[in-house]
């Protein structure tokens, strides 16, 4: 029996104003469930950061409350932050077979396999977590196994579509359960939380169909080698070039290791079929007639060191382009990516390559996983919800997504755009928007989780773009006066036989401090380092306007 104090909560720690490190949470009373746990590549001002993940430090204080994680699917922006989150928290894992197969994967680099919990669920699958109830229906998306999330709570049921669009003819067949959401919607949504990717883009998504036709004619024009990049999750996709090397016999080999990954855990599972003999070792690519091969990489995104930005700048081991080969970019740059994409496609342009580039609809060789307007209202019609709250979009698409919303009959003022931490509770039917929890992003940088900030950030940007200058002075430990140096070492600032005017100057200006600290009888070291700082960093940015970092380094002897 519940009482007026149990308050059914949801917000998000990750994926609001943001494509990328997705993390819901539904909580009621003292039970906490975790929608997703993603990654989001760093840009190019977050210098050395691996991977940025959300910041759990409110679940970290409620661990107790936590119940279970729920995956959605298995793109890297919903699963790439698990191993990091189960190094602090292990809780159970939920996902479907695929997707499981994809965590797998991960845990096992990360030696986790052995401690997590993981279970199998599919769109039948019924689970009970404290007061929550979960249930789910499928959607369709550019992975194969995509589930949509119903909690039932107390208050009423709360609907997570995950990423979907409506395709009508999927190339796995796994159809989008309409009647089934239309049934949820029947029987009542209190909120609907639902992704907005496209919210700005008007009319259907096309469908997965039309890909694989251009593919097709794609691989019977070219001549020479062809050459596929696409996303390593896109099975659908990986299908398609199956298909199409097999109308024309040709072989297909990998290249990229999260390839090579994802279409072994699809060929176990049984989500892809390739027929035996059509994969081949990259090293056998050269022994075949040119125009009896195809490969399929990774790099659609522009990354310098995937397979196709390595092809692009003919570092790759066994595998080049030549003259007159075919590259097909079946995927379109995610913003941000669009100058790495351009550097490559010059580069493929330069060694001779028939490029075949662009959005998808100029192509016809990618289109969207994720829903338009139209795939949009469609959700909204089905699930009919009291209250709206928009996720995975940058601002002007929750916004367009909540105008969308209000055009099918929810109520204005029932849609909450909210920022990652903002939470809106819910309790006897009246949901507000009036607190926060902690949230953020967690840098990974190599094997450290968390242990870079702003400040190291800052302190990197800075050497990136002025260098740094050490000094060395070694000082008498009797009297404090100078016994040698300073002796002046720079790095990315000036170079230094260009320089000696200033580097001479930049001695004096730290002989004449030290001296100044020891007729003060000033010997704290923090209290010299910091003067030398100041007086040399005064005098540098005079002359140079640059502000490199300083590092005075005092030996005492």
């Amino acid at each position: 029996m519940r009482t007026n104090e149990k308050t059914l909560s949801i917000f998000a720690l990750g994926g609001i104003n943001e494509i990328g490190k997705n993390m819901y949470v539904i909580q009621y009373a003292d039970d906490i469930v975790i929608i997703d746990c993603g990654g989001m590549f760093p840009d190019e001002s977050l210098l050395g950061i691996d991977l940025i993940i959300p910041d759990i430090s409110y679940l970290e204080e409620n661990r107790d409350k936590i119940r279970a994680m729920i995956v959605t699917h298995g793109h890297e922006d919903h699963i790439g932050g698990i191993p990091y989150f189960l190094k602090k928290l292990n809780v159970p894992i939920y996902a479907t077979r695929f997707t499981l197969g994809l965590i797998e994967l991960k845990l096992d680099e990360h030696r986790l396999i052995r401690d997590t919990k993981l279970i199998t669920i599919d769109s039948e699958s019924k689970l009970e977590f404290g007061e929550i109830g979960v249930s789910f229906f499928r959607v369709s998306h550019s992975i194969p196994d995509c589930l949509g999330i119903v909690f039932h709570t107390p208050e009423g049921n709360v609907v997570h579509t995950g990423d979907f669009k409506f395709d009508l003819t999927p190339e796995n067949n796994q159809y989008s359960d309409i009647h089934k959401m239309a049934e949820i919607g029947t029987g009542g949504v209190l909120a609907l939380i639902s992704e907005s990717t496209n919210a700005e883009r008007k009319g259907l998504t096309p469908s997965e169909q039309m890909v694989g036709n251009h593919l097709e004619e794609a691989f019977i024009h070219a001549q020479g080698k062809i050459f596929v990049s696409t996303f390593a999750s896109n099975v659908n996709r990986v299908q398609q070039i199956v298909s199409a090397c097999m109308k024309t016999n040709r072989k297909l080999a990998l290249l990229g290791r999260s390839m090579v990954n994802v279409v072994s855990v699809a060929i176990e599972r049984g989500y892809l079929d390739v027929p035996e003999g059509m994969l081949i070792e990259a090293s056998d690519v050269d022994k075949l007639p040119s125009e009896k091969v195809a490969i399929l990489c990774t790099g659609s995104q522009g990354e310098p060191m995937a397979a196709l930005g390595r092809l692009a700048s003919g570092n790759y081991r066994d595998v080049a382009i030549y003259p007159g080969d075919t590259v097909i970019l079946a995927a379109s740059p995610i913003p941000g990516n669009e100058r790495g994409v351009s550097r490559i496609i010059d580069n493929l342009f330069q060694l001779g390559a028939r490029v075949i580039y662009g959005s998808g609809s100029s192509t016809g060789m990618h289109v969207s996983g994720h829903g338009y307007q139209e795939d949009l209202k469609l959700m909204l019609t089905l699930m009919k919800p009291t209250y709206f709250i928009p996720i995975h979009g940058e601002y002007r698409m929750l916004h367009h997504h909540r105008l969308l919303a209000e055009s099918i009959g929810v109520e204005k003022g029932h849609t909450f755009i909210i920022k990652n931490g903002q939470v809106v509770d819910i309790r006897d039917g009246v949901a507000r928007q009036t607190r926060s929890v902690p949230s953020g992003n967690t840098y990974v940088d190599g094997i450290g989780i968390g242990d870079v900030g702003e400040v190291v950030l800052r302190d990197r940007k800075q050497l990136s773009e002025d260098g740094m200058m050490v000094i060395v002075v070694t000082l008498s430990k009797e009297d404090g006066r100078i016994i040698q140096g300073p002796d002046t070492i720079t790095r990315g600032f000036v170079y230094v036989k260009d320089s000696e005017d200033l580097l001479r100057e930049v001695n004096r200006l730290v002989k004449k401090t030290v001296n100044d600290m020891q007729e003060e009888n000033i010997r704290q070291w923090n209290v010299i380092k910091q003067s030398i700082k100041k007086s040399i960093g005064q005098y540098l940015f005079t002359k140079t306007k640059r502000k490199p970092m300083i590092l005075p380094i005092i030996i005492e002897i």
